[in-house]
């Protein structure tokens, strides 16, 4: 992808492999509170120590959905340069392979896997696969994530409408 970091890009401008990273970000106690206090997810599992000691993991488990909500694309640097082309998030699908626990450090990495052109040429459906790595370069989730984006083209239909 370009080097400039303020250039916006569209589906055209994306190729099969490109990918790109995430910022690193540590989920503590706080976070998995956030996540209770919007959820209302407040099993033991992931928040009384003596209960989860007695789980196979041994220790606090985050939960999945927190997991899959640190895959979000928007919360990426790499997402500003997509503004101008986002027109929806289509869906999502994800494994968790490993356990992930209080205090990781979990990074995202998305990788462009499949561009598919709507007719017109205006917009294309394009799927990111998605990794969420921990700080020793295990992958904790694997899935993928599918967004429809406008071409060059379909946004400057978009600029002349208005």
């Amino acid at each position: 992808m370009s080097q400039d970091s303020n250039t916006q890009l569209f589906a055209d401008d994306l190729t099969v492999g490109q990918s790109f990273g995430g910022e690193p970000r540590e989920i503590g106690d706080a976070t998995f509170k956030a996540f209770a206090d919007l959820t209302g997810d407040h099993h033991p599992i992931h928040y009384d120590d003596a209960y989860a000691a007695k789980t196979r993991f041994g220790k606090r488990l985050a939960h999945g959905l927190l997991l899959m909500a640190m895959t979000a694309f928007g919360a990426t640097a790499m997402s500003r340069r997509f503004a101008d082309c986002m027109v929806a998030f289509l869906g999502q699908d994800a494994r968790f392979l490993k356990p992930v626990f209080v205090g990781d450090v979990l990074t995202s990495r998305f990788t462009v896997s499949s561009i598919e052109p709507k007719a017109g040429g205006n917009s294309a459906v394009v799927q990111f696969d998605v990794d969420l790595l921990n700080s020793a370069g295990d992958t904790v989730l694997s899935g993928h994530h599918r967004y429809l984006l406008l071409c060059k083209a379909g946004a400057k239909g978009m600029s002349d409408a208005v």
